[in-house]
């Protein structure tokens, strides 16, 4: 072999070694570098979450992005109706299926009709549920199924003005005549006795007490639905004439029946009135407005003190649920069980002064812990309103009050909400 030949025969093998290292460290260096996924990233899902407490959007409002920087993956659109106004576009939303994944409700016949419909999603056996204390979820309770679970624990019974109390050395009554008295008192001192929404809440909200005595048994309403007692019966009529009886001696602002709730809370708040016929849910709302305002909560007594069964009322109210309907079921049960936490859930009641179904809540509102540790001791009642389940019935309950503070006389006004009552149930 020549020179010339065993040269070419060196250099070729260099090449090759040459190219083969290159192949190697190229390979090691592909090796080296972080592989580019090729999973898609969680898809970007948005829900709706809309109920009635405008008051508490600021709350929610903290909740909603503390949530969303949990689950960056989840947007929140939240919408709150005014009460009045949310039976009429619940529904049609919650059909809707994408613009209400989690909502609220009233209980009672609200509740009723959105269960009828189907539109709850079944909660039974989530494990959200262990977050709250038992007896007081029962109310979104349905055939053996929890469709919805109540978010706050409220009293549906009058505030009062602790100071104007103490200047006149009043104390709440423990029976009707006792009532009437301090009642007396107040307009003799040129204070409104009892500020009364005739034209808003009013009547949904002060009835609760002033029947709870007269009609002790809880199931009085289911009874009316099934024909077993009227409107027409001395339990009810007696409540529109105690109603008559408080308008007529003056213990209401003038024009009760066409005050709307602003204008009674108003004169309580300016403390140009002595009791404010609404309900806890107000406590915070009022103080916020008079720091300066002392309250504590009455229930009036409509009969004598050795014959009453119960000393006030309770709520588990606010009824959050998922929609059937919804194209997001799995985020939206996710989001119900981040409100249902025991630090988001005190965070709320915190915030907006109500008291909470979620067991083992810490409150460092003193307002409201004062409220709860006064109340859950006393013996009270399920809102009767809230156990009228057909809405038309509830209507016709209603009106009777206002019909009574309209002049019309205690037995009428009865007569005329049973024809209703049995228009809409057929028992006669």
């Amino acid at each position: 072999m020549s020179i010339k030949s065993s040269l070419k025969i060196i250099i070729s093998s260099l090449l090759v070694l040459a190219l083969l290292t290159a192949c190697g460290n190229s390979s090691e260096k592909a090796s080296t570098e972080p592989s580019v996924s090729t999973q898609p990233e969680s898809p970007k899902v948005k829900l709706n979450f809309i109920h009635f407490r405008g008051e508490d959007v600021k709350a929610f409002d903290k909740l909603i992005k503390k949530f969303e920087n949990d689950n960056p993956n989840i947007t929140v659109e939240m919408q709150a109706f005014p009460s009045d106004q949310y039976n009429t576009v619940l529904q049609p939303k919650l059909l809707d299926g994408s613009s209400a994944d989690v909502f609220a409700v009233f209980p009672g016949s609200q509740y009723e009709a959105v269960a009828k419909a189907g539109l709850f999603a079944d909660l039974t056996g989530a494990p959200l549920l262990s977050n709250y204390v038992p007896s007081l979820i029962e109310a979104g309770q349905k055939d053996g199924k929890q469709l919805a679970v109540p978010y706050l624990l409220v009293y549906n019974i009058p505030i009062y003005n602790v100071k104007l109390f103490e200047k006149y050395n009043l104390t709440p009554a423990k029976d009707w005549e006792g009532f009437l008295a301090l009642c007396e008192k107040f307009k003799q001192e040129g204070i409104i006795p009892i500020a009364f929404a005739g034209a808003g809440m009013g009547p949904a909200q002060f009835m609760n007490s002033m029947v709870m005595n007269n009609a002790p048994d809880p199931q009085i309403f289911d009874k009316l639905d099934a024909g077993e007692t009227k409107l027409t019966d001395e339990w009810w009529v007696k409540t529109l004439t105690q109603f008559k009886e408080l308008n007529d001696k003056g213990y209401f602002q003038k024009d009760a029946v066409g005050t709307k709730d602003e204008g009674a809370s108003a004169l309580f708040i300016q403390e140009k009135a002595a009791i404010l016929a609404t309900g806890s849910f107000q406590l915070v709302q009022n103080k916020q407005q008079n720091p300066q305002l002392e309250q504590k909560l009455l229930a009036p007594i409509t009969v004598p003190a050795e014959s009453a069964v119960f000393e006030g009322i309770h709520t588990t109210s606010f009824l959050l649920g998922v929609n059937a309907k919804s194209k997001h079921p799995d985020e939206a049960k996710k989001f119900l069980e981040f409100l249902s936490g025991k630090e988001e859930a005190g965070q709320y009641a915190n915030e907006t002064g109500q008291s909470s179904t979620v067991s083992n809540v810490l409150y460092d509102n003193e307002l409201l812990k004062s409220i709860t540790d006064e109340w859950t001791q006393k013996k009270t009642r399920f809102n009767p309103r809230y156990t009228i389940k057909n809405g038309d019935v509830q209507s016709a309950v209603l009106g009777s009050i206002q019909a009574v503070l309209g002049g019309k006389s205690p037995e009428k006004a009865a007569s005329e909400a049973q024809a209703i009552v049995e228009q809409q149930t057929g028992n006669k």
